[in-house]
């Protein structure tokens, strides 16, 4: 630990000077620096008579902690905040404490959820959500949304009441909205099947879309004129149809995954074992709750994921302590939030309706708690959601970076390396179908493909 002691008042004179040397030392644009003084001035008010160099690293998260429930703090100021406070303990006293803090997990928590994320944007209704869009929007498609709202709105309630994909919902909405602007502001009742095939046509002809891309235009339009305009569209042969290419997913040998999962620490190597260890997507494991973990069974459940199932997966030995100790810190966070009035989390559908209680209930809170409170704007209720998963999506790219891997990895690869390694391990493919919540058997069959020695053992003929 240092033998600097700071001044039990605001920075200045030659600390003033120091930490602004740290400032330049970490980068920090020159327009930002007094901002980071003030917080830090602000910081060491809250300290009152402590002195920093004896803060222990249970201190230092308890202040930040409570820096969390300060609602009143945008993304940027809270980032700002947390980012002066390191640079103080860290680079400019070195207090051995300091560097134990997670910091990336608070810098992160910076992030709240926007209104429209797929966690949260069902809390709106359609004609609300579109008149945010319609706000924050502009060009072509904004203008489509305004003028023809009533039927958009009618479109994704149609969705909503079938239970499609929030994702779904957001891609068919804007599918249509570019149909709309392609055929010149005309509404789709007034153009036929040809208006249809001349879209798709440009699609692939001028806009070199995919197979897949071609095809789920095309069935947001068969949607729309099915389920909203109740119009026959008939039999769309005559549009030109993107060639499907033939893709395997990237996957990582076992060892290269023990590589990237190293080359991460705290929760998010957590969080990627969890993926790994499971064959989670990235928001089905962000989104797990405290309920879900099954320690008697040795399993999780992960609750109302694509295609509005329920399904069970294997719970890895190896993680279990550590996410028995996430659980217990998840408690003591959630005692302190009820403690300050606070406590309740976002229930899914009309559960909080039906269960009134349970949103305060520890067994309903998320298992990657952000470290900040958010507020919603429409209802004012103040809530604790789960991390975004750009966090962890680019801490994982930025592992596999620094192992050295030079294949394309995200955090969906490691669920073709969990689909794959149980492949090879002679597990059966309905299984293997069955723990990734795949509909269709032939969606498994990918992982076949990229097998080190699918089929018949084949040597090169340059190797005998």
């Amino acid at each position: 630990m240092s033998n600097k002691t700071a001044a039990l008042h605001p920075l200045s004179g030659s600390d003033l000077k120091s930490y602004i040397d740290c400032l330049i030392q970490e980068s920090v644009p020159a327009g930002q620096r007094s901002y980071y003084v003030k917080r830090v001035k602000q910081f060491i008010q809250v300290l009152g008579v402590n002195d920093p160099a004896v803060l222990q690293q249970n201190d230092i998260v308890a202040l930040l902690t409570d820096l969390g429930r300060r609602t009143s703090l945008t993304d940027w100021q809270f980032s700002q905040f947390v980012d002066a406070v390191r640079i103080y303990l860290v680079v400019y006293l070195r207090i051995d404490e300091a560097e134990r803090v997670d910091w990336s997990f608070w810098q992160w928590s910076s992030r709240a959820l926007p209104e429209d994320h797929a966690s949260t944007a069902r809390e709106t209704a359609p004609a609300e959500l579109l008149r945010e869009r319609i706000n924050k929007g502009a060009g072509s498609l904004a203008g489509v949304r305004r003028r023809y709202e009533d039927l958009i709105v009618s479109f994704v309630t149609e969705i909503r009441v079938r239970g499609y994909a929030y994702r779904t919902e957001e891609s068919y909405e804007q599918w249509v909205c570019r149909y709309i602007a392609y055929c010149g502001d005309k509404h789709p009742s007034d153009v036929g099947p040809e208006a249809v095939s001349r879209f798709l046509n440009d699609l692939v002809v001028n806009g070199n879309v995919s197979a897949s891309t071609q095809n789920q235009a095309l069935n947001a339009l068969v949607f729309l004129y099915k389920h909203v305009l109740k119009l026959p569209i008939g039999q769309l042969d005559t549009f030109a149809r993107s060639k499907r290419k033939q893709t395997v997913p990237v996957v990582l040998t076992r060892g290269e995954v023990r590589q990237v999962l190293a080359e991460l620490d705290g929760w998010q190597r957590q969080a990627a074992s969890l993926l790994y260890g499971t064959g989670m997507r990235v928001l089905e494991c962000l989104t797990l709750r405290v309920k879900d973990i099954d320690f008697e069974y040795g399993r999780i459940q992960v609750c109302q994921a694509k295609g509005k199932k329920d399904r069970y997966v294997p719970l890895p030995q190896q993680l279990a302590d550590g996410l028995k100790a996430r659980i217990e810190s998840v408690a003591t966070l959630h005692q302190q939030d009820l403690a300050e009035g606070y406590g309740e989390v976002l229930m899914p559908e009309a559960l909080a309706r039906k269960y009134p209680n349970a949103a305060r209930d520890l067994r309903w809170q998320f298992l990657f708690p952000s470290g900040r409170l958010s507020v919603d704007q429409r209802s004012g209720k103040v809530r604790r959601h789960h991390l975004h998963e750009s966090s962890l999506q680019r801490a994982v790219k930025r592992a596999a970076q620094n192992a050295g891997i030079t294949k394309r990895v995200g955090c969906h690869t490691f669920r073709h390396c969990f689909a794959t390694h149980l492949l090879e391990s002679r597990h059966d493919i309905r299984t293997v179908q069955e723990l990734l919540g795949h509909a269709d058997v032939s969606t498994t069959m990918i992982y076949t493909h990229v097998l080190n020695r699918p089929g018949l053992s084949v040597a090169s003929p340059l190797d005998g």
